[in-house]
């Protein structure tokens, strides 16, 4: 079983929520619920790692607040 971080935000236009995994090329998504994103971003990495192990460009590491 492979597990993967993804990064989500929702779109002030069409209120989708988006997500995608950093690093991993092709992998994001969209849904109208985070249930349906999720269900979208596990049919995306399981065709893509149909291709094989990617080897991801980048790790996430975590979020940060800035106080500006």
């Amino acid at each position: 079983m492979h597990q993967y971080t993804a990064v989500i935000e929702r779109c002030s236009d069409t209120k989708l929520f988006v997500g995608y995994i950093p690093g991993f090329p092709g992998a994001h998504s969209q849904g109208e619920t985070l249930d349906e994103l999720n269900a979208n971003l596990k049919e995306v990495i399981g065709m893509l790692l149909e291709d094989g192990e990617p080897e991801l460009a980048t790790e996430f590491v975590g979020t940060q607040t800035v106080a500006v």
